[in-house]
């Protein structure tokens, strides 16, 4: 059975866009994996530490969790228009390692945040770079007001939930 791997784009224990990922990622009907942040925690990327302290074991760590799933659920997380610092740490340190770290893993790139543009901003940004990383993007989905069309485990906005199970099933027909 093929192995998904469920992202986050936040390290808040709470984080919207983790349960959003594994939301979709229970919908293709194979082996989940869940990333968990408390178990790739890493200094702030900074040229001064490549140097003197090499790549951190983390990333390392994060690389090969790639590595090991047939595709990737990604839902990002929009702080001020932007990826949040520790997804942006993340990818920093990772592509040190490898600048094509993805490694052409069909890709669900998502977003979801309370507001209404659902993340709109980062999911554009990231879906424009992601590609020259190693990232093969398969569909993209936005998911706006969180709170509202999200509730006990499922997606309750109807025409939503319509869009989002045509990209599904377009994904699964990729891994």
């Amino acid at each position: 059975m093929k192995n998904v791997l469920a992202l986050g784009g936040s390290n808040s224990s709470k984080s919207i866009n983790k349960q959003f990922a594994e939301y979709i990622a229970h919908q293709l009907d194979v082996d989940v994996s869940i990333m968990d942040w408390k178990n790739y925690t890493l200094p702030l990327f900074s040229p001064d530490d490549l140097i003197a302290h090499g790549i951190p074991e983390n990333a390392v760590k994060f690389k090969a969790l790639i590595e090991t799933c047939d595709a990737i659920v990604l839902s990002l997380a929009e702080y001020n228009g932007m990826p949040s610092a520790a997804f942006k740490n993340l990818w920093d340190w990772t592509s040190k390692l490898d600048v094509k770290f993805w490694a052409m893993k069909p890709m669900f790139l998502a977003a979801t945040s309370p507001g209404g543009r659902g993340g709109a901003s980062v999911l554009k940004i990231i879906k424009e770079l992601i590609p020259h990383f190693g990232g093969n993007v398969i569909c993209d989905f936005s998911l706006p007001k969180f709170h509202d069309n999200f509730a006990d485990g499922t997606l309750k906005n109807e025409e939503l939930l319509k869009d989002l199970e045509q990209k599904i099933t377009v994904f699964k027909s990729s891994i």
